[in-house]
């Protein structure tokens, strides 16, 4: 019994959770028409048309183009982020002053909202000619995704004992060489889990994208406000929903493909003695 509710209790909060995706992906099935006398979640005459539309009529709007910006804006992003935190996180690390000091101020820049540096990021982009660049895209998703970067990457290596860094320094090891050879093979899989959390992270940035680009380097979560009255008439909400499905498939596979990676990492060090 006590199994069953168990079961009962997660099947509730799983679809509460997954409500919204639900209703996007049932409307997406919706042809205009049953959209306009059924907006249940029944779908009468189930079809593909909207994701047709958005994937074979690119001329005004042209989805590749959109998930080929994120894709790349989003690896520059995550990679930069943690190639630039991994000898921060490290030196934080295995400093007392830095874990007390230095780590609470770079996570308290996070909590700064990001609008505030809208103005000045604009006109220093537009100095340095970044404007509508899937490098410039990149560049501000890097400070995006280097507060969490490094928290994951502080935690991780503290959990790495101290006396692997002594016994290979000992041996004529660099700090270098230590970091390198000996911590970042340890702390692998929360490298991962950086990259999984940074890519999702950039992948659904929207402010910089609406504010930085305007045609070169537009990312999938401005492309897809596009398509919500790309014919006019009001809001296409089949269309529109078909764009928010495809443009949410590259972090969900993502997601679901390294969840093993991702759970065993956050439980990494959870259990000592």
């Amino acid at each position: 019994m006590l199994n069953v509710t168990r079961w009962v209790v997660f099947a509730a909060a799983a679809l509460a959770m997954n409500f919204p995706v639900i209703v996007t992906f049932i409307t997406s099935l919706k042809s205009a028409r049953e959209l306009s006398v059924n907006a249940g979640l029944w779908v009468s005459q189930p079809t593909f048309e909207n994701y047709l539309r958005v994937l074979t009529q690119t001329d005004r709007f042209n989805i590749y183009s959109y998930l080929f910006n994120s894709m790349i804006a989003s690896l520059i992003g995550t990679s930069l982020a943690i190639i630039l935190t991994f000898p921060a996180a490290y030196v934080i690390a295995r400093s007392e002053a830095g874990k007390r000091t230095l780590l609470p101020i770079i996570i308290n820049l996070r909590a700064v909202p990001l609008i505030i540096f809208a103005i000045p990021l604009y006109m220093m982009y537009q100095w340095l000619g970044l404007l509508d660049t899937q490098l410039g895209l990149g560049l501000i998703l890097t400070i995006v995704n280097t507060p969490l970067a490094l928290v994951i990457m502080v935690n991780a290596i503290s959990d790495v004992p101290l006396e692997l860094d002594e016994a290979a320094k000992v041996d004529g090891a660099s700090s270098w060489q230590v970091m390198m050879m000996i911590i970042r093979p340890v702390v692998r899989p929360a490298l991962v889990t950086t990259f999984i959390f940074g890519f999702i992270t950039a992948w659904n940035e929207f402010l910089f994208g609406l504010m930085l680009t305007t045609s070169q380097a537009v990312p999938m979560t401005v492309g897809a406000s596009f398509f919500f009255a790309a014919s006019g008439g009001g809001v296409q909400w089949g269309t529109a929903s078909a764009v928010m499905m495809l443009g949410a498939l590259p972090p969900a596979v993502l997601g679901l493909v390294m969840y093993r990676q991702i759970s065993g990492s956050l439980t990494a060090g959870a259990v000592k003695g």
